[in-house]
């Protein structure tokens, strides 16, 4: 008998799905993070936390702008209830378009409160409870209780970890009668990989492959909030532009460094078929959800902040500049192409306590478990430029401490 089902027996208050939420493992090594190391990061003065992706400078002005200006009401509907708000929608489309090349259109655009509800709304469009959704390791931590909370069944495999590209052939051998979804998140948190098009062509013809064999579509959920955070100039490619069936989440959580104002959407791309299905299933389940919408002031500021981003030339900076550092004390790493994270080789097989000994020192990293993938850490480029410098000696002084 699993906990959810003992829970329930025993007479608990908490549904068994509820409990089974706050049982996943990886959930609770999250936790269990925060609280060892949480308020000491957040109350050591002089700390460097590079831990999640939350700003360590001040908000850019520009964003702040458009804030102020989306609150000055411009008639006595300003404040009303607000579904997909035509405006933002027209902007979203225009700025896929211009990114990818491929032309969205506003009505296929679903606002919601954040790349997290975009996610869950995505599932329940396409998946039924007892449905399969595979997706690879490292992951993003909370795919596992989005897709748990909508009834359906994770299905993990890992990524090659040489290269940090999709393994083919572990999500080929991983589909089932039951597979409804696939998962990818590129550029990738944590690893920073960008997956190239031949690869995403590849997935394609996978998928289209399982698909016209099981007799049933497989949908490609693409999880892509850091779109528009690439470095040294290089293209992004979405999965949308190989496999039609494939809904896009976005977050502009990441492109203004400001996860607290939750806005996103799921966008359906112009070749999906059957769109026509889908629309009024996406719109009813927005409702339904709780009225996912983002809140009315950030859908008025959407058209200005779809103009801007922050600035990813510090970023790169920032990436470069410890690159280079980790790089020459002997750390291994892969530089990222995208997001704001660097994904390390662990000096030791236990990444926990090597963070941990960065933690004594004041300096907090991600451990690789938390993404199930032990002996790796993740660093957020979001800390600020003198984080960075004072975390160097603790950087280079923790590797000398590691058996030859």
């Amino acid at each position: 008998m699993n906990d959810a089902a003992a829970a329930r027996q025993a007479g608990s208050p908490v549904s068994a799905r509820a409990a089974r939420l706050a049982s996943i493992p990886s959930f609770l090594r999250v936790d269990e993070y925060i609280r060892e190391f949480g308020a000491r990061r957040d109350g050591v003065a002089g700390g460097c936390d590079f831990t999640f992706g939350n700003p360590h400078q001040m908000p850019a002005g520009r964003y702040v702008t458009a804030l102020q200006d989306a609150l000055v009401p411009q008639h006595d509907q300003w404040f009303a209830y607000q579904a997909n708000g035509r405006a933002a929608c027209e902007a979203a489309a225009e700025s896929l378009q211009q990114l990818l090349g491929v032309p969205f259109r506003p009505e296929d655009i679903y606002l919601t409160t954040g790349g997290f509800a975009a996610i869950a709304l995505a599932l329940k469009t396409v998946a039924d409870p007892g449905d399969e959704v595979v997706y690879s390791l490292p992951p993003w931590f909370l795919y596992e209780p989005l897709i748990l909370e909508a009834g359906l069944v994770p299905v993990k495999v890992t990524v090659d970890t040489t290269t940090f590209d999709l393994d083919l052939d572990a999500i080929g051998a991983a589909i089932t009668e039951r597979t409804r979804c696939v998962i990818v998140n590129t550029p990738n948190n944590p690893t920073g990989r960008i997956y190239p098009p031949q690869l995403l062509t590849r997935l394609a013809e996978l998928l289209e492959t399982a698909s016209a064999r099981l007799g049933r579509r497989i949908y490609l959920i693409s999880d892509e909030p850091y779109n528009r955070i690439v470095f040294d100039g290089l293209r992004f490619h979405s999965p949308v532009e190989f496999y039609p069936y494939t809904l896009l989440a976005y977050s502009y959580g990441k492109t203004h460094l400001s996860p607290g104002q939750r806005v996103g959407y799921l966008a359906l791309p112009p070749g999906m078929p059957h769109r026509d299905d889908l629309r009024p299933a996406i719109s009813g389940l927005q409702v339904a959800m709780g009225w996912i919408y983002p809140n009315a002031l950030l859908q008025h500021a959407l058209p200005e902040l779809e103009k801007f981003s922050i600035d990813i030339g510090q970023l790169q900076r920032r990436r470069d500049r410890l690159v280079d550092a980790l790089g020459g004390m002997g750390y291994r790493l892969h530089p990222p192409e995208g997001t704001f994270y660097l994904y390390v080789t662990s000096p030791i097989p236990d990444d926990e306590a090597f963070t941990a000994r960065l933690a004594a020192r004041d300096v907090f990293v991600l451990p690789g478990a938390l993404f199930e993938t032990p002996g790796f850490f993740r660093i957020s480029l979001t800390a600020n430029e003198e984080m960075i410098e004072r975390s160097l000696p603790v950087f280079e002084a923790a590797l000398k401490e590691t058996p030859a």
